[in-house]
């Protein structure tokens, strides 16, 4: 159930950035209550997975599936350029995540 955490919490990272991302295009507090709102979540998750998973291990996976996330969620909505250094470094990204729940 830790590793489910562990993803669930990834998701909070991501939508953490894109509530910076959407805050920074239009400010108000509604948007700056889905920063802390999402970002808590992910919090919240991080420290359930953290029961059982060890904390360098967590962490990093945690930061490694939120920045590939951001990365996609970037090009996908918000018109960020996808070179193949950018795709094969995101890809570097992803095999550490997968290597440390395999190896960790």
């Amino acid at each position: 159930m830790a590793w489910i955490y562990l993803v669930i919490a990834s998701l909070g990272e991501i939508f953490g950035v894109i509530s910076i991302n959407l805050f920074l295009q239009k400010r108000n507090w509604q948007r700056l209550l889905m920063i802390i709102v999402t970002f808590s979540f992910g919090f919240l998750f991080l420290s359930l997975a953290m029961r059982d998973i060890p904390m360098g291990t967590a962490y990093a996976i945690w930061t490694g599936l939120g920045a590939a996330g951001a990365v996609l969620i970037g090009i996908l909505f918000f018109n960020e350029t996808a070179g193949w250094k950018r795709i094969f470094f995101l890809c570097l990204i992803i095999g550490g995540a997968v290597g440390l729940k395999i190896f960790g």
